[in-house]
């Protein structure tokens, strides 16, 4: 992470964002989670926050966060090596609600005078979330994803996911800006896409699918899009 974070750094790069559970990896396995989950009051937590203090611009990163005997789906949003909040994911796929508990709330966070919130892959099926981040004045929606599926399920949706998206921003009138994973493990596969999409709808700027790589972008967020 601290690799490509120094890359998008060197490139004038203000804000990145990394998948869903991009920290400890996204396996539907309770004793993955518990496992490697990890609380954000922790000292496991605060040496990783020491490692990202050197960096001058904002993270998004999924994680397994640990609070007690309860797991979330967590994104936490860090800069310069302090944690500025979290949000977690409030919809849950059915096997991750065996042993996740779902997020109630949507906070936003400030990026230079730019407000943004968070969605987490899944929660971009609801309305209702995007809506929520745009009621509290934000203009843009980030979205750590994971979409590794079976392969007829992935086939599917690899031309899907984006117009899904897009749907948020017209309704919302946000900017999005989503970091989703490509490859291949044990029986599924993952297309993707990462990309940048206009309040219109329209996809500014995608990462290929199916191809490992990383999508930049310099938003006017004086304009409609």
């Amino acid at each position: 992470m601290l690799r490509y974070a120094r890359q998008a750094e060197h490139h004038g790069a203000k804000l990145i964002c990394f998948p869903e559970c991009y920290l400890q990896g996204y396996l539907l396995e309770p004793q993955h989670a518990y496992a490697h989950g990890i609380a954000l009051n922790s000292a496991s937590f605060a040496s990783i926050l020491k490692r990202l203090e050197s960096l001058d611009l904002t993270l998004v990163f999924g994680m397994i966060e640990a609070q007690g005997n309860a797991f979330f789906n967590t994104a936490v949003v860090v800069s310069k090596g302090v944690l500025m909040g979290a949000y977690r994911k409030a919809h849950l796929m059915r096997a991750e609600a065996k042993f996740f508990s779902p997020g109630v709330e949507s906070p936003i966070f400030d990026l230079e005078g730019i407000q943004f919130g968070l969605n987490i892959c899944k929660d971009l099926n609801f309305p209702e979330c995007a809506k929520q981040v745009a009621a509290q004045g934000a203009q843009l929606l980030v979205c750590p994803c994971n979409n590794m599926l079976k392969p007829d399920a992935a086939r599917e949706w690899k031309d899907n996911h984006n117009a899904i998206r897009s749907l948020r921003c017209t309704e919302s009138k946000l900017w999005l800006l989503s970091s989703d994973v490509t490859g291949t493990r044990e029986g599924y596969i993952a297309y993707g896409p990462t990309a940048i999409i206009s309040p219109d709808g329209h996809v500014m700027a995608q990462a290929p699918l199916n191809e490992p790589g990383a999508v930049s972008y310099e938003i006017d967020f004086s304009s409609a899009g």
